[in-house]
This record gives C-alpha cells, sequence and structure tokens, in this order.
C-alpha cells in the first residue's frame, strides 16, 4: 500500500474505531459519569491526577493541561496535574527504588480521599500505572483507566474502566485523546456553562 491509499486506509481504521465507541452505549455512559464525576472532584476543591507512559504519558499531559489551564472556556483554573513532569524526581526515584514506584509514590504523596486518578496504559499492564491504580483505591479516590480493549490488568480495578475497542496502540491513544477531550468539554461545561 501507498501513496493516498495508504493514508486513506490509517484515516478508516481511525474513524472505525471511534465508530465503535459511538455504538458501545456502556462506554458512553462511562465517559459521562467520568466527567460527571470529575466535576464533582473539582466542585469539593480536589486534584485530578494523571499518568502513562510514552505516548499516554503525553495524553496525561495534555489532558491535565486542557483542565489546568483552559479548554473552550476563559475561566478559573481547575486543579489537575500529570504525574510525569518532574524528571528529576522520575529519574531519581526509578533508580533509587523502581520505575514501577514512581507513579505510585506520588500518587500516596499528593492524593487524597475524593481525589481522581486518570492511569492511561493502552495494555493496561503497565506495572507502575497499575501500582498507581492501586494505591489511589487505598486512599479512597477515585480511579479511572484509559486502556485498549481488554482492560489488561486494571479492568478490576477501576472503578470507571474506558476500554477502547481496538487492539492497535495507535489507534487506541487517538480514541484516548477524543475522550479526553469530550470529558474536558463536559467537565467546563458542568463547572463554568456553554461557550
Amino acid at each position: 500500500m501507498s501513496g493516498h491509499g495508504f493514508i486513506k486506509e490509517r484515516i478508516r481504521a481511525s474513524v472505525a474505531v471511534k465508530e465503535q465507541l459511538m455504538k458501545d452505549e456502556n462506554l458512553l455512559g462511562l465517559i459521562g459519569s467520568v466527567a460527571e464525576e470529575m466535576a464533582n472532584t473539582f466542585k469539593a476543591g480536589g486534584c485530578v491526577l494523571f499518568c502513562g507512559n510514552g505516548g499516554s504519558a503525553a495524553d496525561a499531559q495534555h489532558i491535565s493541561a486542557e483542565l489546568s489551564g483552559r479548554f473552550y472556556n476563559d475561566r478559573e483554573p481547575l486543579n489537575a496535574e500529570a504525574l510525569h513532569v518532574n524528571t528529576s524526581y522520575m529519574t531519581a526515584v526509578a533508580n533509587d527504588y523502581s520505575y514501577d514506584e514512581v507513579y505510585a509514590r506520588l500518587v500516596k504523596a499528593k492524593g487524597r480521599k475524593g481525589d481522581m486518578l486518570v492511569a492511561i496504559s493502552t495494555s493496561g499492564n503497565s506495572a507502575n500505572i497499575v501500582k498507581a491504580v492501586e494505591t489511589a483505591n487505598r486512599l479512597g479516590m477515585i480511579t479511572v483507566g484509559l486502556t485498549g480493549e481488554s482492560g489488561g490488568k486494571m479492568k478490576g480495578l477501576c472503578k470507571y474502566l474506558v476500554n477502547i475497542p481496538s487492539k492497535d496502540t495507535p489507534r487506541i491513544q487517538e480514541s484516548h485523546i477524543l475522550v479526553g477531550h469530550i470529558i474536558c468539554e463536559l467537565v467546563e461545561q458542568k463547572l463554568f456553562g456553554k461557550v
């Protein structure tokens, strides 16, 4: 496959996953529930922490920036943070403890009962993400997982699991950012009204 045919095929593959997502009433309901819980967390003065590895870390940072900065509305900032942005902390903990501990230790330091953790992993099996979710659960935080189709180890751990109906990592990531944007827009509407 070459040229425009290849490009169109990749676009079709991305659209197909989003169409499956759009037809899944359960997943649509979960996305709405996550937005409602997130808005309530902010209303109560809580924070929303995000974590992920690689492309999922980029998604975590992107979505948290939309919340702490702005999405559509000029509004007050919301207390949202991607946990991987302090490289000195990340490398120190990875070196002194293990990479599996980098997010769990920060969740323990920053998270409180009623706060929210959004954990992003296409496989649902990343050890450091799973440990972060386990830690958040012990603290009484609301746990949200964004994963691929199977949900992996996160399936039984998260209060809300938005498992994108695909096994293809790039297609999963494309849908994660779509879901993240939808949640940001819903949260803004709930807290600040429509644009």
